[in-house]
């Protein structure tokens, strides 16, 4: 299992100068991944957890780790689809893809916040029907010469577009969602799955069997789909209910139970850590914590 980390990227320690040496501390740590993940705005009356109400773009947050960085993957998970145009995601995710050498993986999910539906003027229904569609949109813009599609939903007339991603076909596209459709389009669309922080151990172990069946079904091999899961951390007190808890021994065993039950990547997120992605934390404490948590879980260690 491939062990990765979140970027800074929400609260106190999401500023320039830690973001930039956070990104070049986990390469040099040696962690397979960077990721970051996406939240426009909050309601007003709208109950949110601290980590959602200071959040950066991720697209540019990660453009800029990319400029400090040289053989750390980048991801985001993930990017609500709804919300943007998938031919300006299809250009933003090719020049990322261009200027960080062919490092970026990309997720994406269908949204679940009503107040950014409103304010983007979108709507994520029907669901499975726009991911598809989206999905198709970005292959041709990335994969096709001449560019074309003309959906239900979407519409590109014929075009070129330049320059395409540097990976072949484009960015390796892995899919959210909890509920067991989203589960399963997963396994049969992405290359894999990225869960959500809302999730248990046990709904990890249930939907990464259900993607890979669904992949099987699709004639895919399930071996090659990916499972990315967020990691929500809590060193200390150990807490048998919360596999990432107590010392940094219980944390790797518990980190052990993920690559047992089939998930391929796991990324700390520290920016769950209220201590460090809230937005009123300590911006001092939140980097000095941030790195001791950084390098005590570095893979190998």
């Amino acid at each position: 299992m491939l062990i990765s980390c979140g970027a800074p990227v929400a609260g106190a320690w999401a500023d320039p100068e830690t973001l930039g040496g956070f990104a070049a501390r986990a390469e040099e740590l040696g962690y397979h991944g960077l990721w970051a993940f996406q939240r426009l705005l909050v309601g007003v009356e709208q109950p949110m957890l601290p980590v959602y109400h200071s959040v950066l773009d991720p697209m540019l947050a990660l453009t800029w780790a990319a400029a400090r960085t040289g053989t750390i993957r980048l991801g985001v998970a993930v990017i609500n689809i709804p919300y943007v145009s998938p031919v300006l995601l299809a250009k933003q995710a090719a020049t990322l893809d261009v200027l960080s050498g062919g490092r970026f993986d990309l997720g994406l999910g269908t949204g679940w916040s009503e107040p950014e539906f409103v304010a983007t003027g979108s709507d994520p229904n029907p669901r499975g029907k726009r991911l598809r569609e989206y999905l198709e949109v970005l292959r041709t813009l990335w994969t096709d010469p001449v560019a074309s599609y003309d959906g239900e939903l979407y519409r590109v007339p014929e075009s070129t577009v330049a320059p395409k991603p540097v990976q072949p076909g484009g960015p390796p596209v892995l899919l959210g969602g909890t509920a067991d459709v989203a589960l399963r389009r997963a396994g049969r669309l992405g290359a894999g799955w990225v869960s959500s922080s809302r999730v248990s151990f046990e709904d990890i172990a249930r939907g990464t069997q259900i993607v890979r069946r669904a992949a099987e079904e699709a004639g895919r091999d399930p071996d090659s789909v990916r499972v990315v899961v967020r990691a929500v951390v809590r060193p200390g007190r150990r807490d048998d209910a919360v596999p990432l808890s107590g010392d940094w021994d219980q944390i790797r065993a518990g980190a052990e139970l993920y690559a047992e039950a089939g998930v391929t990547e796991l990324f700390y997120d520290l920016n769950w850590d209220p201590l460090i992605g809230a937005p009123d934390a300590d911006p001092r404490v939140a980097r000095e914590r941030a790195g001791e948590i950084l390098t005590a879980l570095a893979p190998g260690r």
